[in-house]
């Protein structure tokens, strides 16, 4: 049994680099040195089921802020313009660019910095993740004070 015509075996090399028969007649090799080789380690969550929160920039806001301005469609409260960023379809405040006004921010979910440039811009960000990180901090507070010194 050859190869027949000489061109018949030449530029194929090997095929599967020694690993081909695994599921077969190598099936004892496998099950011996190699117990792991067939199978899935681990959970990737298909992306689809992942949420993507939509994000605004603060340079975006200001943006925002001028066009509602323009179309007389923004409320006031405290004597300064308020926007609720979730019913323009946005979930998160991101710090890129720059605020030239001072505005009220209703929103999910913040960047420090984003939190930063409002305030030093006279706004405020209305939103509950602030409110969670001043609950935090008062309860530092007061477990500080409470500690006795000494």
């Amino acid at each position: 049994m050859g190869w027949g015509q000489v061109g018949q075996h030449r530029k194929h090399g090997e095929k599967g680099g020694r690993r081909v028969g695994r599921h077969k007649h190598l099936w004892s090799y496998v099950l011996r040195y190699e117990p792991n080789y067939f199978g899935k380690v681990g959970f990737k969550t298909p992306q689809s089921l992942k949420e993507k929160a939509n994000a605004i920039n603060i340079g975006q806001l200001d943006q925002l802020v001028d066009k509602l301005t323009r179309e007389k469609q923004l409320t006031k409260k405290k004597g300064k313009p308020f926007i609720d960023l979730g019913t323009h379809g946005y979930q998160k405040l991101l710090a890129t660019g720059k605020l030239t006004k001072p505005v009220l921010v209703k929103v999910d979910t913040y960047s420090e910095n984003a939190a930063k440039k409002i305030e030093e811009a006279g706004g405020q960000i209305l939103g509950e993740q602030r409110e969670k990180a001043e609950e935090e901090s008062n309860e530092a507070e007061k477990t500080v004070e409470e500690t006795p010194k000494g």
